[in-house]
Formats: C-alpha cells, structure tokens, sequence
C-alpha cells in the first residue's frame, strides 16, 4: 500500500490517509481480510504523529472498511458489493458536484460541461 502526503494540500493529514487506504480498499489493491500496517508502523513510514494515523484507521473503521483486534491489528474488513456500489456513487456525486461549482465559477454551461464529461468518458475506455 503507497500513501502520499501533500504538505501543499488544504485537506487535512488524516484525511488524505483516509481517502487513499479507502480508494484502495474499494478498488480491491487491499484485499478482503488483510492485515494493514500497525497505527505506529504507518505513522513512522509516512513521517506523521502516531495520533494522525490513529485518526484515519478510526474514521475508515467508523465507515465499516476496517476492522481492529487488539493486540492482532487492523484489518480490512469484508465489504458488501451493495454498499461499496453505494459509497463509489456518492463520491462520484461529490466530484460532480465540486466540478459544478468550478464551471458556475467560469460561467461554464452544463451543455459545455456534459460535453466534456462525455469527451473525458470516451477517452478513459
């Protein structure tokens, strides 16, 4: 699992941990059942507080993608297809949504945005 760290980014640390262990949990680069690396070990590789790392395993275990036992780890929890289709659409929906408010922002229509939706959507097959 490779986690990059922006200091540039508005987003705070935890959150940016956060989103990539859950963009890779949901794109399957960590399977089902696998041990992730320990709060201490994560926060040493990453050059981050141990409180940072323990931040971001409580929010994605508050989501349901991982799990922790004491003493064993955290692990990536089993996912309902159902329920990952579900949090994928909802961040789609966020990404749209930021997109929208960047082309009000540059007077961009929503005929010139779809058609550039389309174009990209086409170009990615």
């Amino acid at each position: 699992m490779r986690i990059l760290i922006s200091n540039h980014s508005k987003e705070p640390i935890y959150e940016q941990i956060t989103k990539q262990i859950r963009e890779a949990i949901m794109t399957h680069e960590i399977a089902q059942g696998e041990n992730l690396p320990s709060i201490r070990q994560l926060a040493k590789d990453l050059r981050v507080s141990v409180i940072t790392t323990k931040r971001a395993y409580e929010e994605l275990e508050k989501e349901g993608l991982i799990y922790s036992i004491v003493g064993k780890g955290s692990f990536v929890a089993e996912q309902n297809p159902e329920l990952l289709r579900e949090k994928k659409l909802r961040a789609i929906e966020e990404y749209l949504l930021e997109a929208i408010e960047n082309s009000r922002g540059t007077n961009i229509t929503l005929a010139q945005l779809k058609e550039m939706l389309e174009l990209l959507y086409e170009e990615e097959k």
